[in-house]
């Protein structure tokens, strides 16, 4: 069985992927990271994680993008395989996940979801057909302690769809500070935030006279757990490199 360390126990998709890795034949959960780690929990917690001693086999993370220096830094002294599913990164910050990919298999994905990373494949192919006179704008809803906006999906798709552009597109990420029309090379983002809403993306192709929406509705948080899950077992096999769900997919 894999040893496995739950990196934002604490939190919500944390508790998720600890409860489905209890189920799962081929996963034990070890011990948890957590910036205010309890005596009572059902593993062990430690808020450093150079305090866990123990052997341990891939660390799968969904805190906070600031505890990504000290994640690293273990899973390099150990070398062990890291799932990043946490979002919000800087550019210093992803500068150094990709330097310690050169060392240790690190998967890095927004979104965990098999149906989103479907998604992403259909927006590109839309963009490739429809982009040079379509506008595309990106709506992402999520939930009221969501801390990122607009969230990685929302860029990972907008990336896709960029990628099949014929021209540099530039993201608007809002309009109320410009009056001007829309400008073709645009895509817009926008993020609304309310509720217990797990995560819904809807990317508009609108053309003249006719409009395209390619939709995703996240209704359980475990669709992104078992992703996580699934990337856990997927990287455990892999040498080092930087790796996504399309390298689990293919």
């Amino acid at each position: 069985m894999l040893k496995l360390i739950v990196s934002g126990f604490n939190g919500r998709m944390g508790q998720v992927v600890y409860r489905l890795a209890k189920e799962h034949p081929a996963l034990l959960p070890v011990a948890g990271f957590t910036q205010h780690p309890v005596d009572d929990a059902a593993i062990p917690l430690f808020s450093n994680p150079d305090d866990y001693k123990e052997d341990a086999d891939v660390v799968i993370d969904f805190s906070n993008h600031d505890f990504l220096s000290p994640l690293l830094s273990y899973c390099l002294s150990r070398r062990l395989p890291l799932v990043l599913a946490t979002t919000g990164y800087t550019e210093t910050q992803q500068a150094q996940i990709t330097a310690a990919a050169e060392k240790i298999p690190i998967f890095q994905s927004a979104n965990m979801s098999v149906g989103i990373n479907a998604l992403i494949a259909l927006v590109q192919k839309a963009a490739a057909a429809l982009g040079k006179t379509w506008d595309i704008e990106i709506v992402e809803k999520h939930h009221n302690k969501k801390l990122d906006a607009p969230s990685g999906t929302a860029l990972m798709l907008a990336n896709a769809a960029a990628s099949a552009l014929p021209f540099a597109a530039e993201y608007v990420y809002e309009r109320q500070s410009v009056r001007r029309p829309r400008d073709k090379k645009e895509i817009g983002i926008s993020a609304v935030r309310g509720g217990t809403i797990v995560g819904d993306h809807d990317v508009i192709f609108a053309g003249q006279n006719e409009v395209i929406e390619l939709t995703h509705r996240a209704q359980s948080r475990e669709v992104f757990a078992s992703g996580a899950l699934e990337a856990a077992q997927f990287l455990h096999q892999q040498p080092a490199g930087l790796y996504s769900m399309q390298d689990l997919l293919s």
